[in-house]
């Protein structure tokens, strides 16, 4: 079965509370169309920040109730295609991403999109490679609701360069129909989101979506036809990535049998620990191992 939600249906945090989007049962394809992070408010280089409505940042389309998704389960997302809008735009400035510090206003850019290139410049351009910024689940009830802008154990706004078209990504199911949300699509972003942007952009994500009743698998995960990565958020970096260490040492000792030494090993030699984002409230990292890698090993992914 195929469906559309509309960019109409926004939320502005993952929770429980929210009343359902859309229904759609187990192994339904979707495409959820998106604004950018700023709800498409940013329409001239030369607008001022202060215009915006700080409130309307990092939306999320949904959201979504998938039937037969219980607390203890886990949700399979297959990220199909990912389209985007014919421009998309960039910000930063004082107290904002890396180098908020030693900026003195703020500033925006315009950035067409032709025939798959992202125009950065007049004379910079690099191919389209679109990504999903956040996407996440209804965190249980005793955690609360949780901003769009923050990842986390649900997902949220991990800004994994990862999740893009071809890759499966693996959420918790916390509460009845998991309640999924996405938005904040990057036309291209570079690993950190330095300038706590990416190429901000509107577009749509055909998904299809799984239930994994009782599934095990250390979550956030995603993998692709490359790799297989373990995501973890902290407020700090190093505790990120420690977490997302350890994650990926978990699955492989569940999974493949490995004791700790024998995975701390693999992944030494053949892993790689790389940042997703170093600008929001909490920081992300994954931890990433070929699938070459991961199938000599014996690990058949879900």
């Amino acid at each position: 079965m195929s469906m559309t939600l509309s960019a109409e249906h926004l939320i502005y945090a993952m929770s429980a509370n929210h009343p359902p989007a859309l229904h759609v049962p187990d192994g339904a394809t979707i495409r959820v169309e998106t604004c950018d992070c700023f709800e498409n408010q940013i329409v001239r280089a030369d607008q001022d920040f202060g215009s915006l409505d700080w409130d309307r940042i990092n939306p999320a389309s949904g959201p979504i109730f998938v039937d037969g998704a219980l607390p203890g389960d886990q949700l399979l997302i297959e990220i199909l295609a990912i389209e985007v809008a014919d421009h998309g735009v960039m910000t930063t400035g004082p107290g904002l991403g890396v180098l908020g510090d030693e900026l003195a206003q703020n500033a925006i850019r315009i950035v067409p999109i032709v025939a798959g290139q992202v125009h950065l410049s007049d004379t910079v351009h690099v191919p389209v490679q679109p990504m999903i910024g956040v996407i996440g689940t209804a965190p249980s009830p005793d955690v609360g609701p949780v901003s769009c802008g923050t990842p986390g154990e649900h997902g949220g706004n991990m800004d994994c360069k990862r999740i893009a078209s071809g890759a499966t990504l693996l959420l918790p199911v916390n509460v009845a129909g998991a309640l999924l949300a996405l938005g904040d699509l990057h036309a291209t972003m570079g690993d950190g989101e330095v300038a706590v942007c990416g190429v901000e952009v509107a577009g749509s994500v055909t998904v299809r979506i799984r239930v994994l009743k009782g599934g095990a698998w250390p979550v956030p995960l995603v993998f692709d036809d490359q790799r297989v990565s373990t995501i973890a958020s902290a407020k700090l970096l190093d505790d990120a990535a420690t977490s997302a260490v350890h994650r990926m040492v978990r699955l492989l000792e569940t999974e493949c049998g490995l004791d700790t030494a024998s995975a701390s090993f693999i992944l030494t030699a053949a892993g790689d620990l790389r940042v997703c984002q170093v600008v929001d409230p909490l920081k992300t990292a994954r931890m990433e191992l070929p699938l070459t890698v991961a199938r000599q090993l014996g690990l058949t992914l879900p």
